[in-house]
């Protein structure tokens, strides 16, 4: 996968995770819920995005790093979505999927960019 596919699946997350938000109810506990979701899906796009851009392989790891982090957050905020019956878990399963796929693909990133920084001595 290219970088560019990469970026453009976890910008299509993002839009995902806001059509979800934009279903959650209005009242109770959806709302917070719904904004903390907001923030983490759409700083893993974001994130990426300055991972692309950055200066250096120190920079590119830790804007990974925030990345695997915020990927994560997104998937406990969808685990609870579902796991409380404010939509249905069916609705929110292939979502769940893609959290789980981009979040490997950006951890064997940051351990590939890592192992770049500190090569075997020779």
């Amino acid at each position: 996968m290219t970088p560019d596919e990469l970026e453009a699946r976890a910008r299509s997350f993002a839009l995902r995770c806001i059509k979800v938000i934009d279903a959650l109810p209005i009242q109770g506990s959806a709302r917070p819920i719904g904004q903390q979701l907001t923030r983490s899906a759409t700083s893993v796009y974001a994130n990426y995005r300055a991972a692309r851009r950055a200066r250096s392989n120190r920079e590119f790891i830790a804007k990974l790093s925030i990345v695997v982090e915020e990927i994560d957050e997104s998937e406990m905020w969808l685990v609870l979505i579902a796991d409380s019956a404010m939509l249905p878990a069916t609705r929110l399963s292939q979502l769940r999927q893609e959290a789980g796929e981009l979040m490997r693909i950006f951890a064997a990133s940051r351990k590939t960019a890592s192992g770049k920084r500190n090569p075997p001595s020779t």
